[in-house]
C-alpha cells in the first residue's frame, strides 16, 4: 500500500503535547503499528493513508491536518471557550476534550443550518441581566424566565432552556463518540456564546442528576457569561463560582416557597429513611433528596452531620449499583437524546428544504443509517 511521504512531525509532536500523550505512548493509543510510528518520527518514512487516519481521529482531526506544513497557530486550532475549559481542568482526558470539541462543531453546524432556513424562526439567547453575587435572585429571576411552573422531568426543564436559545446536548449510555465514560468524573460543561450556547449533560442512572448538572451548567452561562467544565466535587462546592452556580440551581429547582412546604416534623431520626420522607416532593418537582436537604442545610433546618451522612448513604447505593447501559433497540430516537429537539428538527427541517442531503443528514445525528433517518422522521412527525 502506498505510503504519504508528507506528513508534518511537528504537528504530530505539538497534538501530543496538547493531549497530554507521550509520544512513546501514542502508537499504542491511537492504533498505529509502533515500528511504523517510529520511522516515521526518526526519519519521515510515510505511514498509509488508513494509519494516518487512526493517528487523525485519535486527535479529533482531519488527515489533511498532518499534511498542512505550516506550524499550529492555536488560537485557530482551539476556541476561547476549549481553552478556558482545558485550562480548569488540565488533566481531563483525551476522550472529553474530543467531546467538547465535537460539541463545538455540531453548534456550528446548527447555526449554519438555522441560517440557511431563516434564523428569525428559531429561538435567539437574550439573556436577562442577573448578579451572581445573589443566586437566589436570580434563580428566581430565571424561574420566570424559563416559565419553570409545570416542569418536573429533565426533558421538560430541556426544552425550557432550549427555548431560550441554548443547545442542551447529553451523552448516550452506550460507547460511542458522543459518552463520557462512566469512570469520568465528569458531570457536564457549558460553553459560552453571546450567539448559542451549549450546554454538555453526562447521562446518568438518575435523571435527577442531569437536571441539576443542567441547571448548574446554566447558572455559570447566566450568573458568570462564561465557559464551565465540573465534576463531582465542584457540584458540592462551596467556593466561588461552583458555590454561586450551586446556590442558584438549588433555588431553581427548588425556590423558598417549595422549601417552605417540607414538614421538619416528620424528618426520620435514620439518614437511610430521608429518601422516603422526601418522595413525595421529589416524585411532584422533579429533584432529588439530595438538593432538597441542601436547601435545608443553607437554610438552618437541617444539621450538617446528617447532611454528611445522608450523602455518605446515598454514595453506597450507588456503588452497589450497575450502571444503566444505552438502549439500541430505539436507534432512530437516539439523536433526540443527544442532540435534543431542536437540534434534530433543524437538521429535519433543512433535509425536507433540500438544503443538505440524507446522508449529510445522517452523519449530522450520529451516523444514523438512512432506514432509522427515516423512522426518525416518522417519529418526529408523530406518525
Amino acid at each position: 500500500m502506498d505510503r504519504i511521504e508528507s506528513i508534518n512531525r511537528d504537528r504530530i509532536r505539538w497534538c501530543a503535547a496538547d493531549r497530554g500523550v507521550s509520544l512513546d505512548d501514542l502508537p499504542a493509543e491511537a492504533g498505529v503499528p509502533e515500528k511504523a510510528f517510529a520511522k516515521l518520527m526518526e526519519d519521515g518514512t510515510g505511514l498509509t493513508f488508513p494509519q494516518l487516519r487512526k493517528l487523525a481521529d485519535y486527535f479529533g482531526r482531519g488527515a489533511l491536518f498532518f499534511l498542512d506544513q505550516g506550524p499550529v497557530d492555536e488560537n485557530r486550532v482551539h476556541s476561547v471557550q476549549y481553552r478556558t475549559l482545558t485550562n480548569q481542568k488540565p488533566e481531563i482526558s483525551n476522550a472529553v476534550r474530543k467531546l467538547i470539541e465535537r460539541a463545538e462543531r455540531q453548534r456550528e453546524l446548527y447555526l449554519a443550518l438555522r441560517e440557511e432556513l431563516h434564523a428569525d424562526d428559531y429561538p435567539i439567547f437574550r439573556p436577562i441581566n442577573v448578579r451572581a453575587d445573589q443566586p437566589a435572585a436570580a434563580a428566581a429571576a430565571v424561574r420566570a424566565w424559563l416559565n419553570l411552573e409545570r416542569a418536573n422531568t429533565f426533558d421538560a426543564f430541556r426544552a425550557a432552556v432550549e427555548a431560550k436559545g441554548i443547545l442542551v446536548f447529553r451523552s448516550n449510555g452506550y460507547a460511542g463518540r458522543w459518552q463520557i465514560a462512566k469512570d469520568s468524573p465528569i458531570l457536564g460543561f457549558s460553553l459560552y456564546s453571546d450567539v448559542c450556547p451549549v450546554i454538555f449533560v453526562k447521562k446518568s442512572r438518575w435523571e435527577t442528576q442531569q437536571t441539576f448538572t443542567l441547571m448548574h451548567e446554566l447558572g455559570h452561562l447566566m450568573l458568570h457569561r462564561a465557559s464551565s467544565i465540573d465534576d463531582d466535587a465542584d457540584m458540592h462546592s462551596r467556593h466561588g463560582h461552583e458555590r454561586d452556580a450551586n446556590a442558584f440551581a438549588g433555588n431553581l429547582l427548588v425556590p423558598d416557597a417549595r422549601l417552605a412546604q417540607v414538614r421538619d416534623d416528620e424528618r426520620p431520626d435514620a439518614v437511610e429513611q430521608f429518601d422516603g420522607w422526601l418522595a413525595p416532593y421529589r416524585q411532584r418537582w422533579g429533584v432529588s433528596g439530595e438538593v432538597i436537604l441542601r436547601r435545608l442545610l443553607d437554610a438552618g433546618r437541617l444539621a450538617r452531620d446528617d447532611y454528611t451522612a445522608y450523602r455518605a448513604h446515598v454514595r453506597g447505593m450507588a456503588d452497589d449499583e450497575e450502571e444503566a447501559g444505552g438502549n439500541r433497540a430505539y436507534r432512530h430516537r437516539e439523536p433526540k437524546h443527544i442532540f435534543g429537539d431542536m437540534f434534530v428538527g433543524t437538521v429535519l427541517n433543512a433535509l425536507n428544504a433540500r438544503r443538505i442531503t440524507a446522508t449529510k443528514a445522517c452523519s449530522y445525528l450520529d451516523g444514523l443509517k438512512l432506514s432509522d433517518l427515516h423512522t426518525l422522521e416518522r417519529h418526529v412527525a408523530g406518525a
